[in-house]
């Protein structure tokens, strides 16, 4: 890979990569090449057998400011509809690792619904998070309308869809929106401390266990359960299982090879 707006480093720590957004006289805005990038660094790091966790990020003035608008502004529905930018979502939804969104600043529209692509949000102080496109004539088309009222529930999803108006970082937090809220100069840090802990996990383990929190949101409940007890069996024909068990009965710490 030789992405030219975002900055992908495969061992940003042990067993955790990064990938940072690299537009910052644009505030991070999501062009096609941005996603594309994205989508083909996921991809990459996915497959990379060394990367368990994956932390997305921007910088402290915006995680992402939203859609590029110049990239749209004069495209009509057909035109949209053949450029599927959208494809490029549901490759972050397919990845099987577990992706935590680092957020400062903003991260808007586009930005928004990137962050709720991710499975874990630790934000700054200073990060606000919004769906502003009823406010140029549009809607969210990546997720805002569903992602968003499963995470905030309708009321406040429609306020914030309807008016467009930012939440704050401790709003975002009260609304289960993110996972927590840190100073500034920290959120990158805070986001690798908990990349870590899950970077000690079985692999195999986190990976099916991610899959099974997923399914909670597409199956009904009892489809969902089936769903989970087939991964919890599957799970006992691993090595990890085995050293995982082994170690708590022997009192020492498991050393989980992803096997």
């Amino acid at each position: 890979m030789n992405p030219e707006l975002i900055i992908v480093n495969p061992s940003y720590e042990e067993h955790i990569a990064l990938i940072q957004l690299n537009r910052p006289k644009e505030l991070n805005a999501l062009n096609l090449q941005v996603m594309g990038e994205i989508r083909d660094a996921l991809k990459m790091l996915d497959e990379d057998d060394n990367v368990r966790v994956i932390i997305i990020t921007g910088n402290e003035r915006a995680f992402a400011a939203g859609a590029d608008i110049k990239q749209m502004a004069g495209k009509g529905a057909i035109d949209m509809l053949k450029i599927d930018q959208f494809s490029t979502w549901d490759q972050i939804r397919k990845t099987k690792k577990p992706i935590i969104a680092a957020v400062s600043g903003f991260a808007l529209g586009g930005g928004c619904e990137l962050v709720m692509t991710c499975d874990m949000v630790v934000a700054s102080e200073t990060a606000q998070f919004g769906q502003p496109e009823i406010k140029i004539g549009i809607m969210p088309g990546a997720g805002g309308t569903q992602r968003l009222p499963r995470a905030v529930g309708k009321t406040r999803a429609m306020e914030m869809v309807l008016t467009g108006n930012f939440i704050s970082a401790e709003e975002a937090l009260k609304y289960g929106l993110i996972n927590k809220v840190v100073p500034t100069e920290v959120y990158l840090t805070e986001a690798v401390r908990m990349a870590k802990d899950i970077a000690r996990q079985s692999p195999i383990a986190v990976q099916l266990a991610k899959e099974s929190v997923l399914k909670a949101y597409e199956m009904p409940l009892q489809e969902a359960l089936s769903f989970e007890r087939k991964n919890f069996y599957m799970l006992f024909a691993t090595e990890d299982q085995k050293e995982g068990m082994n170690a708590f009965v022997e009192k020492r710490n498991a050393s989980f090879k992803g096997q």
